[in-house]
């Protein structure tokens, strides 16, 4: 596989990253770099990702022949939880074979695949298995995205100890003003806090601001 996956997760659940994936992916694509989501386990669903969906919105592409292949959704599941439970529920292991090989796949069509998670970092996609496990012995760079809202820094932070306790590549720092929030005071605050801790702490990391998108 070549080095051109990277790891889409946030500090919770409901933070934006499936918007973000796709504005980004829409970014990457406008610079001239092909770029395709993939969502590594969708749940909730049945057939079709909701999320790979939303990504295709954003871009504005519409779905791709890979969607259709199911190498954008390898791995569905039916029952709105956790991926460990929802596969519990519906009687079937989650099969990491299969999402690896659809992953090397997009690998070699596209520049750049951006393989998004369910939920945030901790989310346990085994009862043996945290997403942020996976995402360490994978070796991929990290998409961490976080929000304005009040509690976000202290998220935000607790994450960046796990991935720095993990040895994980933070890429890039995705700033998601969506949906907008009332207080802008705290907003603009907290993306400051954060611009200031990447410059001190993690130099080269980039940063993001994810817009409010008319789509």
């Amino acid at each position: 596989m070549k080095e051109n996956v990277y790891f889409v997760s946030g500090i919770d659940t409901n933070v934006g990253k499936s918007y973000a994936t796709g504005y980004i992916a829409r970014t990457w694509n406008s610079e001239g770099r092909r770029t395709v989501t993939q969502k590594l386990i969708q749940t909730g669903n049945s057939g079709m990702s909701e999320d790979i969906e939303l990504h295709r919105k954003i871009m504005g592409t519409g779905l791709l022949p890979e969607d259709m292949e199911k190498l954008t959704m390898p791995e569905i599941f039916s029952y709105p939880c956790s991926p460990h439970l929802a596969a519990e529920i519906d009687g079937r292991d989650i099969d990491f074979q299969k999402i690896g090989k659809a992953t090397e796949e997009l690998s070699e069509r596209y520049d750049a695949v951006l393989l998004e998670g369910a939920g945030g970092l901790m989310v346990p996609l085994t009862r043996m298995l945290l997403t942020i496990d996976y995402i360490a012995q994978m070796h991929y760079p990290l998409i961490y995205v976080t929000s304005g809202r009040l509690g976000s820094i202290n998220h935000f932070l607790l994450g960046l100890e796990a991935v720095r306790n993990r040895n994980i590549k933070l890429h890039t720092v995705a700033y998601n003003l969506y949906p907008h929030e009332d207080d802008d005071r705290i907003s603009r605050d907290t993306e400051n806090f954060i611009k200031d801790l990447l410059t001190r702490e993690w130099p080269g990391t980039g940063f993001i601001t994810v817009p409010v998108l008319d789509c």
